[in-house]
């Protein structure tokens, strides 16, 4: 065996040893790449979700957020970010790209509109929003292959750094090794909740620009890399970054008396009092509906916001997903119990016989059950009034010969009426 093992060490390569013992993604840890040239700021940006493995207080249950971040490549600056409670969407793409691009008030001094930004074929990445808010900008998308995050290794260094050095440090921490029997350093702590963990974010997001010093920038902070870069950096208009930063309806539609009309409901604010009449375009973040961004239809101005009328409380809201909660357990009950009654059973047996079925049933439970799955049976109760046709058609009838076509029927041979049809 000592003398296999040798012979394993000098002609098998430790990425192959690697990948025998950990699987490819072992194996792809001792491979070689080339290094990207630095580059200046914001000429290439990274981006990326990461789903952290920290659980907080989301509306009173436990579950775990989504970060989407924008990292400039050349200075290692996070230029923005995004946290949602579920699994990101081109919403939190849109706000995390806003908040990157943005230097004004708390978003700078970072920012800026990127020569490019590289994505791993995510979907909400390329999503058509996305790529019409890119678009607008003149800023193309590298769409990299998939399974390859060494073509962008900035940000996945980050997702990296972030997991060691802040997401574990937070309590509900899911990774952190077991104890014995399984369990959960400190299982009885307090979770986090949502809004605590994103404040926290921000100031680790400020620490990391500001403080620390990654080996790749020779001792430099990230925010001294950035200022020490002479790059001019091009900033959108913030008008247009409002606008395109969101979804275009594509419609243009009407202010009446009751507000805009979208989606079957009416959005009203004060400032459409007197303009009932005017033609306008909507915009929107995707999944908030209670709220949208009216412009002009010809100017393209921004007009003003628009708010859900009659929106249900807080309350109301919950009550109907608790009544959408006891209907969905009620209907799982259901199946449960038509899978179990679906089952057939079978006696044992340890002689030659017959297979003797099991759960018998009287004739009034046959009779019942066969009764409720007819009333269910939606091709028994369709069109009750239908009535088939006959085998034969009436004497009166014209048929078209085999083979034939039916010849065109002209009421009137004038030429006035051959013209208009």
């Amino acid at each position: 065996m000592a003398t296999l093992y040798r012979a394993v060490e000098r002609d098998v390569a430790p990425g192959m040893r690697a990948g025998m013992r950990g699987g490819e993604a072992a194996r792809r840890d001792h491979d070689v790449f080339f290094e990207r040239p630095a580059g200046h700021r914001n000429e290439v940006w990274e981006a990326d979700h990461v789903q952290v493995k920290v659980e907080v207080d989301i509306d009173g249950a436990a579950g775990r957020p989504w970060v989407t971040w924008f990292i400039d490549c050349a200075t290692r600056v996070i230029c923005g970010f995004a946290v949602t409670a579920q699994v990101p969407s081109r919403e939190s793409v849109l706000v995390a790209l806003r908040d990157a691009i943005s230097r004004e008030g708390e978003h700078g001094p970072f920012g800026g509109l990127p020569g490019a930004v590289r994505v791993d074929r995510g979907k909400d990445f390329l999503s058509r929003t996305v790529g019409e808010a890119f678009g607008a900008f003149a800023v193309p998308v590298v769409d990299l292959p998939g399974y390859s995050p060494h073509l962008k290794g900035t940000v996945e260094a980050l997702n990296k750094a972030a997991k060691q050095m802040f997401f574990a440090s937070l309590p509900g921490y899911s990774a952190a090794p077991r104890l014995k029997g399984g369990r959960k350093p400190a299982a009885g702590q307090r979770l986090l909740p949502l809004e605590a963990f994103i404040a926290l974010l921000g100031q680790w997001v400020a620490w990391w620009n500001t403080e620390h010093r990654p080996r790749s920038l020779s001792g430099r902070t990230p925010a001294a890399a950035w200022e020490e870069d002479l790059a001019p950096v091009e900033d959108a208009e913030p008008g247009a970054l409002h606008m395109f930063t969101l979804e275009d309806d594509g419609r243009v539609r009407t202010l009446g008396n009751k507000g805009v009309r979208w989606k079957n409901r009416h959005y009203v604010d004060s400032w459409m009092t007197g303009e009932a009449g005017r033609k306008v375009r909507l915009r929107y973040m995707p999944h908030h509906e209670h709220e949208i961004e009216v412009y002009d239809a010809a100017t393209g101005r921004h007009l003003g916001s628009a708010y859900l009328s009659n929106r249900a409380s807080a309350e109301q809201i919950r009550e109907m997903k608790r009544a959408r909660a006891r209907e969905a357990d009620r209907l799982k009950r259901l199946l449960r119990a038509a899978e179990r009654d679906r089952a057939t059973r079978y006696a044992a047996a340890t002689r030659g016989t017959p297979a003797e079925v099991l759960g018998t049933v009287t004739e009034l439970e046959a009779g019942t059950a066969m009764r409720a799955l007819a009333a269910s049976d939606l091709a028994e109760v369709a069109l009750p009034g239908y009535l088939p046709l006959p085998a034969q058609m009436p004497a009166s009838w014209t048929e078209p010969k085999p083979g034939e076509a039916a010849a065109p029927c002209i009421e009137d041979d004038d030429e006035s009426s051959l013209a208009a049809r």
